[in-house]
């Protein structure tokens, strides 16, 4: 296959340089700039002719000559386009270049089984008055080779942007991206980190590509390609489709595939289109029963789980795969098989042994940090980092881990953390003025000194001791622990002004944090209130407590359309993107049972149900026994009674809102949204909902959740976004304790959670006990000072 895709590769690059050549002169090579910016300069730009191998960063064995144009002829059959922006490779906040950092780059990777055959850089700039004065240049370079210059004098805004094109056979699999300020000698010495002189690639930055889509075969061990690769780093988007009538084993079995594609896009993110007897136009996945038809292709015929990949037969470059069972067992089996992968090379079909599927336990979630020990920082990085920075100026080593959401301490109570460290032993380096800086999720916690502080400390180092600090400990608040979390440590070293320049640029320096560095959540405890939005929207909990769905029950409608299935895949695909745990047992109901065992599968489970307010029947089922109420296409909050009104006095429950949270459904046509609630079926679950107005707002839910700040801002038990007015979030019914807090110490909580309902039963109480001894004693001395009235 290799020497394939070498073939395919080599016939595109000669293809387009040809068809460039033909089109353009050869002196009108130059690259373009949008309005307001000036020409490239010394582009340098030459299309690499197709013939020379050299030409090609890659180390693959020649083709055999005598089947190479038959396999070449049949491997590239269909044209793509893509972006792919500075943001998406792992820079939202762009590149900075500055006097001290002259350089920089970035890794990016594309899709294995694309070749591509144009690509232009369309660069956004942001340049700094004084670096712009010195009209100097900034060099672009492609794995290694020049792109060109761009003059960084010719801004006119603070925003510039320019085009340049690339050569397509730069352009691989795995590429390198990199800038050099081109004033070196004049800026080497520049201490003052400041943005005086700084040009800074904005995010927006992106890379153009155009090319030929490889056609793999009907392989399964290429799985989750073609449908999904790893070398992409833009959000996918995944297909799949039922058969005209289909049924709840089926979906659930798509929910189970969901979840692990969402585990396999991670930062990317990844969205579901869902048919209904129709095929995609692309690569899709086609769930159903044996025999089964999906738009004129029939799945096989089997007495047991199966799956096969096959042509589609709108466009043979284009891949079905089909996961056929006939019953709920059998379709787990299948696609919990799929997602084990390690398939045999050259397997299209496999008939699926039956599968011993594990089942979670409590808060086993493999992406979530241990709260049984002290974790090492070394055990959070990815196994592409390292806890070693080299030279004066590098990039934030930042520490990522989630926590589950419902970690709780005592007021007072902290987290600890120690950070050991290292700084170079240089004698250029200023000790009293560098540091290592601490933040966690972007607030700032300590700057770490090289040297001990104290006034006898700085005594024996003047005397020449030994006063480095090594190591510190820091306490964490309880309340900065979020479900994402993000350490970040950059050690900012500054020379002395006498040292020389040519130490500012030596990367021979290496600064690291050591093993001896953890923290320490080992003293939390799983308690949190419920319902609670935010919580879900941010980890999918309270479902995820067992990551694979075992105690949840997914609810749809009776007659579930394509977006409400397609949601329902969305938020399944978060979920296992936040645990790394694919819902391997979730169960999917179509409408509200009645009785049976799905009836005692609702009242045993927390419930995550998808709808629509056009499904006015489900709705007022679901929603019976809850603050909401839904009637005539439109979702309210129900009016309490006098009892629950003093039911939420007596409780403090006083700051709910749910007129105002009435007044704003009732005042918007579009919306989407959650609503939470306790469960009417089991008094320690959860019901949370999530609904549109209609099936486009609906589909929106998944853009919407792409968003920090949207998810930042949906809180309580009911959220409502809208295009006009983003967020609003309200609290209308009561919470609940949930947890693993003994019976003595909720009574100590709920009395700190209720001091203003205790200071006002507490007076009531001291009330009537003052009346009543009052009465006593009034008795007492009429009875004392007239002995006789006894008689």
């Amino acid at each position: 296959m290799k020497w394939m895709r070498w073939y395919a590769l080599s016939l595109c690059v000669a293809l387009s340089g040809s068809l460039r050549a033909a089109e353009q002169p050869a002196a009108s090579s130059e690259p373009t700039q949008t309005e307001g910016a000036s020409a490239l300069v010394d582009s340098g730009i030459t299309d690499a002719p197709a013939s020379d191998a050299g030409t090609l960063p890659l180390d693959l064995p020649a083709p055999t000559p005598a089947d190479a144009p038959d396999m070449a002829a049949s491997s590239i059959t269909q044209a793509t386009v893509s972006n792919i922006t500075l943001a998406q490779m792992g820079q939202p906040l762009g590149l900075a270049l500055s006097g001290g950092q002259l350089q920089a780059g970035i890794n990016f990777t594309l899709p294995s089984d694309e070749v591509v055959t144009t690509a232009q850089l369309v660069l956004n700039l942001k340049v700094s008055p004084a670096l712009a004065a010195r009209n100097t240049t900034l060099q672009l370079m492609m794995n290694g080779q020049p792109l060109g210059t761009v003059p960084l004098g010719s801004a006119q805004s603070d925003d510039t942007t320019y085009q340049m094109d690339v050569p397509a056979a730069l352009v691989v699999s795995s590429n390198n991206l990199s800038f050099k300020i081109n004033d070196g000698d004049a800026l080497l010495c520049q201490r003052e980190l400041t943005d005086k002189y700084q040009v800074t690639i904005l995010p927006t930055t992106r890379l153009e590509l155009e090319g030929q889509q490889l056609n793999i075969g009907s392989d399964l061990s290429h799985f989750p390609r073609p449908f999904f690769d790893t070398m992409q780093m833009t959000p996918a988007s995944i297909s799949i489709a039922f058969p005209e009538k289909f049924t709840p084993d089926e979906v659930s079995a798509a929910a189970l595939i969901a979840s692990w594609m969402g585990i396999q896009a991670d930062y990317r993110g990844v969205s579901f289109d869902v048919q209904t007897n129709s095929l995609p136009e692309k690569n899709g996945i086609l769930i159903g029963a044996p025999g089964d038809i999906i738009a004129g292709v029939q799945l096989p015929q089997s007495n047991g789980p199966l799956l096969q990949i096959i042509d589609n037969p709108g466009n043979p470059v284009y891949k079905l795969l089909l996961v056929v069972g006939k019953d709920d067992n059998q379709l787990r089996a299948a696609a919990w098989r799929l997602t084990r992968g390690q398939f045999k090379p050259q397997t299209a079909s496999l008939a699926v042994k039956p599968q011993a599927i594990p089942v979670s336990k409590p808060y086993d979630a493999p992406r979530w940090i241990t709260t049984d020990r002290p974790v090492r920082l070394s055990e959070l990085i990815r196994k592409d980092q390292s806890m070693t920075v080299t030279g004066i100026w590098h990039d934030v080593l930042r520490v990522a881990f989630r926590a589950a959401p419902d970690l709780f301490l005592w007021d007072g109570d902290t987290i600890p953390m120690r950070i050991s460290y290292r700084f170079p032993s240089e004698n250029w380096i200023d000790e009293d003025k560098s540091y290592l800086n601490l933040t966690f999720n972007n607030t700032f916690l300590h700057n770490l000194p090289v040297n001990k502080q104290g006034i006898l400390e700085s005594l024996w180092h003047k005397l020449g001791g030994d006063a480095r600090q090594e190591r510190a400990d820091i306490p964490l608040e309880p309340y900065m622990i979020y479900g994402d979390n993000q350490l970040s440590l950059y050690f900012n070293i500054t020379p002395k002004a006498s040292a020389p320049c040519g130490v500012l640029l030596n990367n021979n320096i290496k600064s690291r944090i050591d093993e001896d560095s953890w923290i320490d959540l080992s003293h939390t405890r799983h308690f949190a209130q419920l319902p609670n939005l935010s919580y879900f929207v941010g980890a999918s909990f309270p479902f995820t407590r067992l990551a694979d769905y075992s105690q949840t029950a997914l609810l749809l409608p009776a007659h579930p359309g394509d977006a409400q299935i397609a949601t329902l895949l969305d938020l399944a695909a978060r979920s296992g993107n936040a645990t790394g745990t694919a819902l391997n047992n979730n169960r999917v109901l179509f409408g509200l049972p009645e009785g049976g065992a799905n009836k005692a599968w609702l009242d045993s489970r927390d419930i995550l149900a998808v709808s629509t307010l056009g499904e006015e029947a489900f709705n007022r089922a679901v929603l019976a026994d809850s603050p909401f109420v839904t009637s005539d296409h439109t979702l309210g909050v129900r009016e309490p009674s006098r009892w629950q009104k003093i039911k939420r006095w007596v409780e403090g429950n006083w700051n709910l809102n749910g007129l105002e949270a009435d007044r704003y459904f009732s005042s918007n046509e579009a919306w989407r949204g959650f609503v939470s609630y306790r469960s009417p079926w089991n008094d320690q679950r959860v019901v949370v909902m999530a609904i549109g107005s209609n099936d486009d707002q609906l589909s929106r839910l998944h853009t919407d959740l792409m968003s920090a700040k949207i998810n930042a801002a949906i809180r309580g038990d009911a959220a409502v976004i809208t295009d006009e007015n983003g967020v609003r979030s309200f609290r209308v019914g009561p919470q609940f304790p949930s947890g693993q807090l003994p019976w003595y110490m909720r009574i100590i909580w709920y009395a700190n959670q209720h001091s203003a309902m205790l200071a006002i039963l507490g007076v009531i109480l001291s009330m009537l006990v003052g009346l009543a001894l009052y009465s006593a004693l009034k008795r007492r001395a009429r009875n004392r000072l007239n002995p006789e009235s006894d008689s």
